[in-house]
């Protein structure tokens, strides 16, 4: 009985339009953000930067090939520019917007 109870759910939710997988469908804001750094990188810094990745929310930080600034992608319906900001000072990453 539970078992044709999923099945006229599931047909429901279809009718309505919803997806028919388990996961509701979300979708995301992917913005860039470009920071400059205050010091030269080094290799301190470059772990550091490895590690913001992990953060949720960010998706991407790529270093310019100049070394002198860096590329952030992340989630805008999850942070918002001075979070991300925060996120890299708080892991020791001296950036200022630009």
């Amino acid at each position: 009985m539970v078992r044709d109870r999923s099945i006229i759910t599931l047909a429901s939710r279809e009718a309505a339009g919803a997806p028919s997988g388990c996961y509701p469908v979300i979708s995301m804001t992917k913005v860039q953000v470009r920071f400059r750094v205050q010091k030269p990188l080094d290799d301190t810094l470059l772990a550091h930067i490895a590690e913001v990745r992990a953060v949720y929310g960010i998706q991407s930080v790529k270093v310019a090939p100049s070394l002198d600034s860096l590329m952030v992608e992340y989630d805008a319906t999850r942070l918002r520019p001075a979070e991300v900001e925060s996120v890299l000072a708080g892991a020791g990453i001296p950036v200022e917007p630009g």
